[in-house]
């Protein structure tokens, strides 16, 4: 019911978390001043038989009393909503800083859309848990006891019967809190597949659409949504049965005080103001434990969702930024060398390198050519430090790469990838993302430079045309070319191009080539090549085979010794 580590999210509020404590407990006070009050207004008015003068202070005084009550359940509300917020704000930065850290190799293998339900309907569960079940909890600590602290010294056995029937709230809430803890978490877990699920049906509609299964599709979801709805509807189920076994209770213990005072007042045992005290006394000793049992589903909701929450925060990360302590000022030139690199994927199960060692040296194209699964992407992803080695070293000027500033590193490295991605922004300011303060005219140099110039003025509103999500509404090579312009507005000393050409027609193809020809001017590149055509040229052709490395040399070289890579482009060409 009270996870530790969402209470471990306070230590950071402890100011407002106090200031919370202390005015549910100053809300505790004032209740029983309140109650104080209107006994002795009762017994004033009816027994004592006092006009308007008689009660007109303690009116005054009740009147005053109510009002800071009000104030208090108000300030208790908003400092709790303002503590939820803060919280909220704060969690959501570690999530994605997390998902950050453990890069796009981790989130490749999950699912975007539960992924996005745990950033948005996870967190926002955890509003409740800290605005209304946590408060709540310590008001149902404080007020009973401040209560207590009242009845005894004027009755014992209205005292004791308050003292033995308090707990019997909490062990029910208990024992029905083993039940909703897990109906909750299969809650949890139903909403964040049909998430998954919903988001990967619109992503895929078009494939969906053409090999006819969009209407079995339709189906899937609508089982889902109804699983989904019959687990909150267990989850309803056990809330309101929860609040009727809490509500029985409270009303019982209640009228089992009322009795005993009643008789007392029978027999002359008890003064009437005293009765009346004490009668008004126990309703307002139960309702805080009763308020705790309305709020006790939103704790099991945000308890199942910090589960989901700090199962991503608790991942081990590929690197730790706090490790990468050498500064790399800008570089006019980049080496980078490969000394027995060694990685595996799953836990090391599935070996991607084996003792790759290869060089680069300064202003000179490197090219990776292999069958799939020889490690050509898993080199990429180390270059661009989504992951480390498990074993051996990248150096980059003499200088160990895991050693280096993150951030440094990668503003030395232009990237072009073979399949570009886009943002929903304007032309200009997806190309800008090469450098954050490019001005518009430099922004249009690169896009001339890049060939991508002509057709970005063709579109309605030029520079200023709004892109579509994953580059909807452009073809593959305009793509190509604004990624490509990217790099040449990020002016980068090393560059990797992976197959930028690859899919596209040949009069795009050839736009391309010339604004590649000129991007590889004076820069170090490795290009990660899947069509061999694209290699030719190269300083060095690195030919990789089951993760290690088979051959390298020039293309005239390997040719001749008819090895791997004449096999290669033998097979390339369609010969034998």
């Amino acid at each position: 019911m009270v996870d530790k580590r969402l209470m471990n999210q306070l230590k950071q509020h402890r100011r407002q978390f106090s200031v919370l404590v202390g005015l549910g407990l100053g809300g505790g006070v004032l209740a029983v001043l309140q109650a104080d009050f209107m006994a002795k207004i009762i017994n004033g008015v009816f027994l004592a038989q006092l006009d308007w003068a008689g009660v007109s202070q303690w009116m005054a005084a009740l009147f005053v009393v109510m009002t800071m009550r009000s104030i208090f359940v108000w300030l208790i509300e908003v400092t709790a909503h303002s503590l939820a917020a803060y919280i909220k704000k704060s969690m959501r930065q570690r999530i994605l800083t997390s998902l950050f850290a453990l890069g796009p190799m981790y989130i490749k293998r999950q699912q975007t859309g539960e992924l996005i339900n745990v950033l948005v309907e996870g967190v926002e569960n955890l509003e409740p848990y800290f605005a209304k079940f946590l408060p709540q909890l310590f008001t149902a600590v404080t007020v009973p006891l401040v209560v207590l602290s009242v009845a005894f010294p004027l009755d014992i056995t209205t005292g004791i019967i308050l003292l033995l029937t308090a707990p019997l709230i909490p062990v029910f809430m208990i024992l029905i809190g083993r039940t909703a803890e897990q109906v909750n978490k299969r809650q949890w877990e139903t909403l964040s597949r049909l998430s998954a699920h919903f988001l990967d049906v619109l992503q895929g509609l078009t494939v969906l659409k053409i090999f006819g299964r969009s209407i079995e599709q339709i189906q899937v979801i609508h089982r889902m949504s109804s699983e989904f709805r019959d687990k909150t509807l267990g989850v309803l189920k056990i809330a309101f049965l929860s609040a009727l076994v809490l509500e029985l209770v409270a009303t019982i213990s209640t009228a089992l005080v009322a009795v005993t005072i009643g008789l007392k007042l029978l027999y002359y045992k008890m003064e009437f103001s005293q009765a009346f005290f004490l009668l008004l006394l126990a309703p307002e000793f139960y309702l805080p434990l009763r308020q705790l049992g309305t709020h006790f589903h939103a704790g099991m909701a945000g308890s199942a969702a910090a589960e989901r929450i700090f199962g991503i925060l608790s991942l081990p990360k590929s690197w730790d930024v706090k490790e990468r302590t050498i500064p790399l000022a800008r570089q006019q030139q980049i080496s980078i060398a490969f000394e027995n690199v060694h990685y595996a994927y799953d836990n090391g199960e599935r070996l991607a390198l084996n003792g790759v060692s290869f060089a680069i040296k300064p202003g000179e194209t490197v090219a990776l050519v292999g069958a799939s699964g020889s490690g050509k992407s898993t080199i990429a992803s180390l270059l661009l430090a989504f992951m480390h080695p498990d074993k051996g070293h990248i150096t980059v000027n003499d200088m160990n790469l895991t050693d280096i500033r993150l951030e440094d590193w990668l503003s030395q490295v232009a990237f072009v990838p073979q399949s570009p991605h886009l943002f929903y922004k304007s032309v200009a300011d997806n190309i800008r993302l090469g450098r954050e303060n490019a001005s518009l005219e430099t922004i249009m140099q690169a896009a001339k430079n890049a060939g991508a110039h002509e057709f970005i003025m063709g579109l309605p509103e030029g520079y200023d045309t709004l892109v579509g999500e994953g580059g909807h509404g452009l073809s593959g090579g305009e793509c190509k070319r604004l990624a490509i312009a990217r790099a040449f507005l990020q002016d980068a000393p090393f560059l990797l191009l992976d197959e930028a050409t690859a899919g596209l027609d040949p009069q795009s193809e050839a736009v391309i080539d010339e604004a590649l020809s000129r991007l590889m001017q004076k820069r170090t590149v490795l290009i990660i090549a899947h069509r061999l055509s694209t290699v030719y040229k190269a300083h060095c052709i690195v030919v990789l085979h089951d993760g290690k490395q088979a051959e390298a040399g020039p293309h005239e070289e390997l040719m001749k010794n008819q090895g791997l890579y004449s096999q290669l482009v033998l097979a390339f060409r369609g010969e034998k």
